[in-house]
């Protein structure tokens, strides 16, 4: 009996063209399955998870446009993140939240998000789809949103404010009300500004000026100082914001960008679209 031949090195080149062949008709028709991996950490910025929630938050309270509806992160439970070299980071999370100025200590305070964030390389205005449960009730948080409005309407006197918080971190209950709608604006500046690298936080409020208007709504011109983390830059922000309950919040803003003055000659000018329909809001 003869020794079995080796294939001969033809069959063996038809053989793996076959393969290749059959790999890449299975990926055609499979073409929503990601071929991506998870990113290795390298790519990754530090505390990426926690500044996607905090994104996040941004967007749903500029969207809610609801002083009532504010809400802050409480941690991040679990999520994933990718980095696209040629695209940018991707991350996906869910995380609880909690009512940033809580009025009654019986109500439950946390809440939980879901959502997906993509941050464009290093470019600003991150894309957010983000959705919240456990948050207060629409008819209570439209009732408080009145009173707020009733409030800051009744003020006849020019404002006199030094800053909100004082030199040492108090909001007199008064100015609650001018705090949590310079809050409001400052989160749709916020969002619109932070990329996977530069985020920021609402550090004080400097002055505030009431606009007389025709119109029904709120009409305030704040100047705010913006706490950059990764820098430690404080930045100065003038905001312009137009707010009626149950409406979309309206906001213009400029900001003077201390390591690069000449890139602070812009204005940008949003109005929000109809507030986002979120779980049980």
């Amino acid at each position: 009996m003869q020794p079995r031949r080796p294939p001969a090195p033809a069959l063996l080149l038809s053989l793996w063209l076959l393969l290749s062949l059959a790999l890449r008709a299975a990926a055609r028709e499979h073409p929503d399955v990601p071929a991506r991996p998870p990113a290795a950490a390298v790519g990754l910025p530090r505390g990426i998870l926690q500044l996607a929630a905090r994104t996040a938050l941004h967007f749903f309270n500029f969207r809610a446009g609801s002083p009532s509806a504010l809400r802050v992160l409480a941690g991040v439970q679990e999520g994933r993140a990718w980095v696209d070299p040629q695209e940018g980071c991707e991350v996906n999370l869910v995380f609880s939240t909690e009512r940033y100025n809580p009025e009654e200590e019986a109500e439950e305070r946390l809440g939980k998000c879901s959502a997906r964030v993509f941050f464009k390389n290093q470019k600003p205005r991150p894309a957010i789809n983000v959705t919240c449960t456990g948050l207060i009730e629409k008819m209570k948080r439209q009732e408080r949103d009145y009173l707020l409005y009733k409030q800051v309407k009744q003020l006849k006197s020019p404002l006199d404010i030094v800053s909100i918080p004082d030199n040492h971190g108090h909001i007199d209950p008064s100015l609650r009300p001018i705090w949590d709608l310079a809050f409001l604006g400052s989160s749709y500046v916020m969002w619109e500004k932070t990329t996977q690298f530069l985020h920021y936080y609402l550090a004080q409020l400097t002055s505030v000026k009431q606009l007389k208007t025709d119109a029904d709504g709120i009409d305030f011109d704040f100047t705010v100082l913006l706490h950059e983390f990764s820098t430690q830059e404080i930045i100065p922000c003038r905001i312009h914001l137009f707010w009626y309950p149950g409406k979309p919040l309206k906001v213009q803003y400029h900001c003077q960008e201390l390591q690069s003055p000449e890139e602070a000659s812009g204005m940008e000018e949003a109005s929000a679209m109809a507030p986002t329909e979120l779980s049980n809001f």
